[in-house]
């Protein structure tokens, strides 16, 4: 049996180079640390917030397909998700509050204006 990420029903390539971003590069790993934190680290890594990734990576760790996730379930996700968005962000330094990393590297090398 592979230990790529990849190898969780439901989490491809792209969902891979993120959480290797954040350092999480096998499926061990991702399932040791469970949706929540593993996506905490994906934010932290500089990773795009999207609600909808969040909740499919719940359901992929639960061997459930992404939407498999409604009501009252997705409701509670969407206040885990809003909660952990906000102490990610909470928890930059002052002048990255809600940037990419993109945006980050475009502003240090002078690509963009500043704000």
């Amino acid at each position: 049996m592979s230990d790529e990420i990849t190898s969780i029903s439901g989490l491809g390539p792209a969902s891979a180079q993120g959480f290797a971003r954040a350092g999480i590069t096998t499926a061990q790993q991702l399932r040791a640390l469970g949706a929540h934190e593993a996506y905490r680290a994906w934010l932290a890594a500089g990773n795009y917030a999207h609600f909808i990734s969040y909740y499919a990576l719940h359901m992929a760790l639960q061997g459930r397909p992404w939407n498999d996730c409604r009501g009252a379930e997705k409701a509670k996700l969407r206040k885990s998700f809003d909660t952990l968005c906000a102490e990610v962000k909470a928890a930059l330094p002052p002048t990255d509050k809600g940037r990419t990393r993109l945006d980050a590297a475009l502003d240090e090398i002078g690509l963009r204006e500043k704000r």
